[in-house]
């Protein structure tokens, strides 16, 4: 009898994969003109957010460099001016780079940042033909803003911001 049981299992899959092929519907996706939709905690490309007056939301911490477990995140950070403003805080990033051959998704960063500054998208549409396209930088990674007069850096009045985080309005969100 165990010379006949791989047979038998090879025709069972065999079996399997005619039923399915002869019954059940074919689901094809035509690519660039129909795109997939992805579930709710997908997770994609980055993005780095602004608030709604255009500042920039990352304040050049690098929590998110330290939490990567890939080390694929390169931040680095100068200070702020009222002249020249890029976020609300002290500093802000000025040099902000994503390795993105590194990257594994996991989200860490996305966990670990404390103005909600990098978000991981659903944009799944990644691809490269070198190494050096592969690394993305502040300015690919940055959302647009709504109006031109909102670009960073802004002249802003002396001591308008005086915390990296805005204060919340209401304390329960």
């Amino acid at each position: 009898m165990r010379v006949f049981e791989p047979i038998i299992e090879l025709s069972k899959g065999l079996g399997e994969v005619l039923r399915s092929f002869l019954f059940e519907k074919t689901v094809t996706y035509q690519y660039p003109e129909v795109k997939r939709e992805v579930r709710p905690r997908f997770r994609g490309r980055h993005v780095l957010n602004r608030y709604d007056n255009g500042l920039e939301k990352c304040i050049g911490c690098s929590l998110c460099a330290a939490a990567c477990p890939a080390d694929a995140i390169f931040v680095e950070s100068s200070e702020n001016t009222d002249e020249k403003r890029f976020s609300p805080g002290e500093r802000y990033a000025s040099t902000y780079e994503i390795n993105m051959l590194r990257c594994i998704y996991c989200g860490f960063c996305e966990d670990a940042c404390p103005t909600e500054a990098i978000t991981l998208g659903d944009n799944y549409e990644l691809s490269f033909t070198d190494r050096k396209q592969a690394i993305y930088t502040k300015d690919m990674l940055l959302l647009p803003v709504k109006a031109e007069n909102m670009l960073t850096p802004q002249k802003v009045e002396p001591k308008v911001f005086t915390r990296s985080v805005p204060q919340m309005e209401d304390p329960r969100d």
